[in-house]
């Protein structure tokens, strides 16, 4: 391998740690604000209760996009050639999507600007999602791993 191959693989290597280092962050404020929200319980509708809601919403919101635009789109559209990487996001992402489906419907149903929707269903609600995110995040972990490596 010539140094300029040699530094382009560098570069690149480079680039993937930096997308997986604000993945990952981005995924641990999601999970705090997941644990904060669904430790108010029994839930009341207070205003920080609502404010939280809110503040989780958006920054779930924003990890489910950049795994979907920033990690599976590098992937999809050939900027990794690792065969391993391409197989295992290959394998995972129908189900990664079906979870960024129902995170999806479970901010359109919470994150509404008046935020007079009906609040006796979200323990319930974060319940089924907290199990629907950790089993994402089980698969991304999968992606993150290969990509690393």
């Amino acid at each position: 391998m010539s140094k300029q191959q040699n530094d382009d693989v560098a570069e690149r290597r480079v680039r993937t740690r930096e997308m997986v280092d604000k993945w990952l962050a981005e995924r641990q404020e999601m999970l705090v604000l997941y644990c904060q929200l669904a430790g108010l319980e029994p839930y009341t509708p207070d205003r920080s209760s609502k404010d939280l809601l809110r503040r989780f919403c958006q920054v779930m919101v924003d990890y489910i996009a950049f795994g979907h635009f920033e990690v599976y789109n590098r992937i999809s559209q050939g900027d990794e050639r690792r065969m391993r990487v391409l197989k295992i996001a290959e394998e995972v992402y129908p189900k990664i999507a079906k979870v960024a489906e129902i995170s999806v419907a479970f901010n359109d149903k919470y994150d509404t600007g008046d935020h007079d929707q009906p609040m006796d269903q979200l323990d319930e609600d974060l319940s089924v999602l907290g199990a629907e995110l950790a089993n994402r995040i089980e698969l991304e972990d999968r992606v993150v791993q290969a990509l690393l490596r």
